[in-house]
C-alpha cells in the first residue's frame, strides 16, 4: 500500500502551537532500540564496565519516508582506568534532529566500582554541555504575520550534570541513572499585553534498565532486557526485548516498545575486536500510514585486549 505524504515540520508546527497555550512543557529525549549496547549514553556507570576499551557508533534514522524526521547519531568511546581497573571514563558525543531542531551534546562520564565476590556495584557522574539550534522559519508557516516566525535559537549552549547506578554479575544487570539532573529550558516568551506565554523546556529524565543471561544450551543464551523511561508530563516510557545469542557470535530477537513499535534485531561478533546489530521498527501508532518504519545501526570496536582470555561479557 502506498504510504501517504506527511511533513513532520507540520507536525512540529502543532506541537509548537499546542506549547503556547501551556506555561510548562516537558519534552522526550531521543530514543534508539540497541539501549542494551549504548547503555553509556544514559548511564555514567557502565563506563568501564565491560573491562576493555570500547568505541561505538549508533545511527537512527526514524520514521522513514517522512521529511524532516528524527535522526539520531552517537559516538561514544569508554575505558576502564586504575591499576585494578575499578574505575571507569567515557566521552560520547550524541546529535538529535528533527525537522527544524538540531541538538548536540558533549559529555564526559567518571565510574567507581565496589566489587563483592561475583559481582560489582558501581556509581557514575556525567558532566557535559548541552547545544540547541531552532529555526521556526523551516517550519511552514500558515500565518505570515506571526511576531515569533522569525525567532531563532542559535547555539544556546547549557550544562548537564547527570549520576548513576549500576549493578551486575556475569548472568545479570540492574541500572538507576539521571543523565541530566538540570532542567534544560530551550526558549521562554512572554507578551503582557496579550497574556502571551511559552516555554519548551526539557525535565529531569529517570531511566531503568536490566537484564539477564540464560544459558539454554552450550551454544544458545537468552538474553531478555529492558528499559523504562520516565519524565514529569509525557507517558512513561517501556521497552522490552527478547534476544537470542548462538555461538556467542550471532545475535537474533524481537522487541516491544509499549504502544509504540515492534522491533526486529539482528546482530553479528565479525571478529574479536568488531560487532555489528541491527533493528528495524515496524510502527504501531497511526503513523504508520505515513512512515515504513525506522532503522537503526550499531557498531563496536574493541581495543588493546585479547577477548580470548576474558570473562565473555553478553552486555
Amino acid at each position: 500500500m502506498t504510504k501517504k505524504k506527511l511533513n513532520i515540520w507540520q507536525i512540529i508546527f502543532s506541537i509548537l502551537l499546542g506549547l503556547i497555550s501551556f506555561s510548562n512543557s516537558a519534552q522526550q529525549e531521543a530514543q534508539f532500540t540497541q539501549y542494551m549496547y549504548a547503555t553509556q549514553i544514559f548511564n555514567p556507570a557502565y563506563s568501564g564496565n565491560r573491562g576493555i576499551m570500547s568505541l561505538k557508533f549508533l545511527g537512527r534514522s526514524q520514521w522513514l519516508d517522512i521529511e524532516g524526521a528524527p535522526k539520531t547519531s552517537i559516538l561514544a568511546f569508554d575505558t576502564p582506568i586504575g591499576k585494578t581497573e575499578n574505575m571507569g571514563l567515557g566521552l560520547s558525543v550524541f546529535n538529535d534532529q528533527i525537522g527544524p531542531v538540531d541538538e548536540t551534546n558533549f559529555s564526559i562520564d567518571y565510574a567507581y566500582s565496589i566489587r563483592f565476590m561475583f559481582s560489582k556495584l558501581t556509581f557514575g557522574l556525567k558532566a557535559g554541555l548541552n547545544s540547541m539550534d531552532i529555526s521556526f522559519s523551516k517550519l511552514n508557516i500558515y500565518d505570515n504575520t506571526d511576531p515569533y516566525i522569525n525567532y531563532v535559537i542559535d547555539n544556546k549552549f547549557q550544562p548537564q550534570v547527570g549520576v548513576g547506578i549500576f549493578f551486575n554479575s556475569e548472568n545479570y544487570y540492574l541500572g538507576l541513572s539521571a543523565p541530566n539532573l538540570l532542567e534544560k529550558r530551550f526558549f521562554q516568551l512572554a507578551e503582557s499585553s496579550s497574556s502571551f506565554f511559552s516555554r519548551v523546556s526539557d525535565n529531569i529524565h529517570f531511566y531503568l534498565i536490566g537484564g539477564y543471561v540464560f544459558d539454554l544450551l552450550p551454544s544458545l543464551k537468552f538474553k531478555p532486557a529492558t528499559l523504562v523511561k520516565a519524565v514529569r508530563g509525557t507517558p512513561l516510557q517501556w521497552d522490552l526485548s527478547l534476544n537470542f545469542l548462538l555461538n556467542n557470535n550471532f545475535t537474533f530477537g524481537v522487541a516491544n516498545r509499549l504502544d509504540s513499535a515492534i522491533t526486529g534485531l539482528a546482530g553479528i561478533q565479525v571478529s574479536d575486536a568488531l560487532m555489528i546489530g541491527l533493528s528495524y521498527d515496524f510502527t504501531t501508532t497511526e503513523i504508520e500510514d505515513y512512515s515504513s518504519g525506522s532503522f537503526e545501526v550499531f557498531i563496536r570496536i574493541d581495543f588493546g585486549t585479547n577477548r580470548k582470555i576474558l570473562t565473555p561479557r553478553f552486555f
